[in-house]
């Protein structure tokens, strides 16, 4: 569960033209494209190491039907390294570059993809399927709200911001404590907190997009974090969902 980037773009003027633009469609159909190849990328990546032994047998503890039963000391590691990637990038990273910014993304793209092999594991195909789809769905309608809407959603993103850091304090805390009701809740809120993400987001995109105006190198820099902000908005409320409709593998 990250927040990386949100606080990265410039400052957003007072008032800009909300007329849709082609300046803005490009932009934001780069965003998009981006994040589509993003979850592709994650999706071959966690079905490549589920399925290879040699693999995943160095992050993941399987049952002899090939279920998930625990991570090994790899796999914990692995499973914090995208939070670590993006805490560590957010104080080295000062003034992000276009070649950069794709580094970082490619690079969480690839982690959470192989930590995601994990759901492949521990859940039915079918169910994996089923939860996508859906997480698809409100993930679109949620975005074009944010994209539409005149409301100006920053005090409601800087509270769900905060919610983030409360569900990772959480889900640490649960680890140990592994109570259900607990479980229950951070999912839960997990998905609530997402979904308005999901909406601030975009509408936070579109701003940024007027902020910097013609400054292509900017635009480019602004691609990549905002495709990784929806990226992340997506997969935690894929996660999230699927602690709900995922059918647990026998």
């Amino acid at each position: 569960m990250s927040d990386f980037g949100r606080g990265t773009a410039r400052s957003i003027p007072q008032t800009v033209d909300m007329s849709i633009d082609a300046g803005l469609r490009a932009f934001m159909l780069g965003v998009y494209n981006k994040m589509a190849l993003g979850l592709l990328l994650s999706a071959a990546i966690a079905y490549t190491v589920a399925s290879v032994p040699a693999i995943r047998d160095l992050l993941y503890v399987v049952s002899p039907t090939g279920a998930l039963q625990r991570f090994t000391p790899g796999g914990t590691i692995l499973a914090f390294a995208p939070l670590a990637l993006v805490l560590i990038s957010s104080f080295a990273m000062r003034k992000p570059t276009p070649a950069g910014s794709a580094a970082l993304y490619w690079g969480i793209v690839s982690l959470i993809g192989a930590s995601g092999a994990a759901w492949v594991l521990l859940y039915t195909g079918g169910s994996i399927a089923t939860t996508f789809l859906i997480t698809a769905t409100a993930f679109g309608a949620l975005s074009l709200v944010g994209y539409t809407t005149k409301k100006d959603l920053t005090g409601f993103g800087s509270f769900l911001i905060m919610g983030v850091w409360g569900l990772i304090i959480a889900s640490v805390v649960n680890m140990f404590l592994a109570a259900p009701m607990l479980y229950w809740i951070i999912n839960v809120v997990g998905v609530l907190i997402f979904a308005g993400l999901t909406a601030y987001d975009t509408q936070r995109l579109k701003m940024t997009y007027y902020a910097i105006g013609g400054d292509q190198t900017g635009l480019a820099v602004a691609t990549n974090y905002g495709a990784l902000s929806l990226y992340l908005d997506f997969i935690n409320l894929f996660q999230f969902l699927l602690a709900f409709m995922g059918g647990r593998r026998e």
